[in-house]
């Protein structure tokens, strides 16, 4: 059995699809998915250069990820995996605004956790774990990537942690097992860092 651990924000929709890629893996690789929480708006504290709109969202951004946090530190990890789909479902397929408090508890009850950690969201209380959720994601590939992040253990035991991949739509079935053996092949690969083409398709949720 592999882990592989992947750190969201709800609100990336390119990590939403990543994420669905990686839950069609486990049906066709020996794969087990660890979900864990970074922030956009933490990872862009300080950039001037960002458009207008962006800056705007990630000053609004905060809300989700906390709300995470928040069921992660009172319920543990596992939570995570329902919670980013919920979150995500209402985001990324109802387009429903995750600033908004009915959002949040609905998609916290859907998964069986209290409305109260909705809450979570206008606090600060739980913003410490929040960063080092977010620095444990990051650090391993460097500030000047976001998400999707995926660690995975190498072959001589070695974490292997790369950004991406950033593909749409999902995957499915064994084409999802054939691009993860690819990313695998070129992460483990020593001194591999990038392989990159424009991106001409806005995201595919189907």
């Amino acid at each position: 059995m592999t882990f592989a651990d992947m750190w969201f924000d709800p609100r990336c929709p390119w990590a939403w699809i990543t994420s669905r890629w990686l839950l069609e893996v486990e049906k066709v690789r020996d794969v087990t998915v660890r979900f864990h929480v970074m922030s956009l708006s933490i990872l862009n504290e300080g950039r001037d250069h960002l458009p207008e709109d962006y800056k705007r969202g990630l000053a609004t951004g905060w809300g989700s990820v906390r709300v995470c946090i928040a069921a992660e530190q009172e319920f543990g990890a596992e939570v995570l995996r329902d919670l980013y789909t919920a979150l995500g479902t209402r985001r990324h397929l109802e387009k429903r605004d995750l600033n908004d408090a009915a959002t949040l508890r609905e998609a916290l009850a859907s998964v069986g956790l209290p409305e109260r950690l909705a809450e979570a969201a206008e606090s600060t209380e739980f913003d410490e774990a929040l960063r080092a959720s977010h620095d444990a994601g990051m650090k391993p590939v460097g500030l000047d990537v976001g998400t999707p992040t995926i660690h995975v253990p190498g072959a001589n035991g070695e974490n292997i942690a790369f950004f991406g991949p950033v593909v749409t739509p999902a995957p499915k079935g064994e084409a999802a097992g054939r691009l993860w053996d690819g990313c695998l092949l070129v992460a483990g690969t020593p001194g591999f860092y990038e392989i990159k083409r424009t991106r001409d398709a806005q995201p595919i949720f189907d």
